[in-house]
């Protein structure tokens, strides 16, 4: 028994020994990119059924600022989000070649179920259909990247560290609840 103990013991610290963290050769990330876009998301052959309009695309930008903008900023490509480039895998840049790549279905897919394991989570049952093709047409239309600023919370969030490196009292929030005025037709 102590014998088999010695030589698990040995085996897993020669692996562990072994085990690099690097990043990913342009073979794999290739590899990853294909599987990802033509196994793995669903929707390809779906078509989007609003029309490509600014007012469409606006709607979908009400939306997204109601249930992305903490994660893709205002303009959908992280700027403002502290943590951003720190998730593993980072929070996808959405104006990005590779997420526009992606056809409108699967961008509603992804929207709809989420992608496991990162931080993206699903909205089906939380979001309508036509909230969601929406989105997508905001997706594709997305401003200039800073051109709105960061999201209010990480604003905020600046401030008072910013008041409290100085020895000041953060100021009192107001009540947001009172603010919210994004409703679905649940």
């Amino acid at each position: 028994m102590k014998t088999r103990f010695i030589v698990f013991l040995s085996v897993a610290a020669v692996a562990i020994s072994g085990c690099k963290v690097s990043a990913p050769s342009s073979l794999e990330s290739t590899v990853a990119k294909e599987l990802k876009q033509k196994v793995m998301i669903g929707g390809r052959d779906d078509r989007n059924p609003t029309f490509d309009t600014a007012e469409t695309a606006h709607e979908g930008q009400e939306h997204f600022m109601h249930h992305c903008q903490i994660c893709h900023g205002y303009d959908g490509q992280n700027t403002g989000v502290p943590f951003a480039d720190k998730m593993s895998p980072a929070v996808a840049d959405l104006k990005s070649k590779d997420v526009q790549d992606y056809t409108d279905g699967q961008l509603k897919w992804i929207i709809e179920n989420g992608i496991q394991p990162s931080g993206m989570p699903g909205w089906k049952g939380i979001l309508e259909d036509d909230e969601m093709w929406k989105m997508v047409r905001y997706i594709r239309h997305l401003p200039p990247k800073g051109s709105l600023g960061a999201p209010d919370i990480f604003k905020e969030e600046a401030e008072e560290h910013e008041q409290m490196k100085q020895g000041e009292k953060p100021a009192a929030k107001p009540d947001e609840s009172k603010a919210h005025t994004h409703t679905h037709k649940h």
